[in-house]
C-alpha cells in the first residue's frame, strides 16, 4: 500500500494540534521509523522538550487513529502489489510482512489487501526492541520463517527500510512510491516504479547476487551469522 500521503496528513494534523511545526522534508526523512523515535525527533527539531514516554505513546496513538481513519476512507493499494504476492506464493516463496507501525495498522493493510493467506508470518514494531533502520524487524521475520537472513529479499519504500535490510544482510527492492525519488532510494539493489514488472525471476536473481553493501551491525541486533 502507498501509505505516504495518509501518514503525512495524520502526522501533520497531530503535530499541529500540539503546536509542533512539521516540515514535509522532516517527515520524509523520518518515514519508516518507529513512532517513539519519530515523536522525539519532531519535538526536538521544533525546539521543544521531548515528551515523556507515556505522552509520546499517547501522541502516537492519536496519530495512528487519524491514519486509520484516512486509510478506511480510501485504501491506497499499489498497482500490482497483490498480484506480486500471489506470484511469489505460487512459486513457493515464504512471505512475511514487517512494519515499524503498530499491529492495528498492519492488520488494516493485510485485511484490505485480502492477503493474509499468503503471509507465513507478520512482524510489527511492538515485536522488536529497535525499529528501522535497525534490522530487528527483518531479522525477526526471517527467524519466524525459519530462513537464514542471507536467503531473504526485502521490498521497501523508504530509506530507513533499505538501511535495515542491508544491516540484516538482505538485498532490497525499493518501490518508488509517493513522496520519494529514484535518487533518494538509490541505495537499494533495484528501484522500481510499479510492481507489475517485478518478476519471480528478478527476485531470484537478487537473492543469488546478495546485497551490494556488507552487513553492518546496528546496535546489538545482528547475529554473528550475519
Amino acid at each position: 500500500m502507498d501509505s505516504f500521503d495518509a501518514h503525512w496528513r495524520s502526522w501533520h494534523a497531530m503535530c499541529a494540534r500540539h503546536g509542533v511545526n512539521l516540515p514535509r522534508e522532516l517527515f520524509v526523512r523520518s518515514f519508516g521509523m518507529r513512532n517513539d523515535r519519530i515523536v522525539d525527533l519532531y519535538w526536538r527539531e521544533d525546539g521543544k522538550t521531548p515528551p515523556s514516554v507515556s505522552d509520546a505513546a499517547r501522541y502516537a496513538d492519536e496519530k495512528e487513529a487519524l491514519y486509520r481513519g484516512l486509510v478506511a476512507e480510501s485504501f491506497p493499494a499499489m498497482a500490482g502489489g497483490r498480484e506480486l504476492l500471489a506470484r511469489l506464493h505460487d512459486a513457493g516463496w515464504l512471505l512475511a510482512v514487517g512494519t515499524s507501525g503498530p499491529p492495528e495498522n498492519l492488520r488494516v493493510a493485510v485485511d484490505e489487501l485480502d492477503a493474509s493467506r499468503w503471509f507465513h508470518t507478520e512482524v510489527c514494531g511492538r515485536d522488536v526492541e529497535h525499529g528501522k533502520p535497525a534490522p530487528d524487524i527483518f531479522l525477526k521475520a526471517a527467524e519466524r520463517m525459519g530462513v537464514p537472513p542471507n536467503r531473504c529479499v526485502v521490498v521497501e519504500d523508504a530509506v530507513p527500510g533499505i538501511e535495515a535490510a542491508h544491516a540484516a544482510g538482505m538485498p532490497c527492492v525499493a518501490i518508488c512510491s509517493e513522496g520519494h525519488t529514484h535518487a533518494e532510494l538509490a541505495g537499494a539493489e533495484l528501484v522500481i516504479d510499479r510492481f507489475d514488472g517485478l518478476t519471480v525471476e528478478t527476485m531470484r536473481a537478487l537473492l543469488a547476487a546478495g546485497p551490494r553493501v556488507p552487513c553492518v551491525p546496528h546496535g546489538h541486533s545482528i547475529p554473528k551469522t550475519c
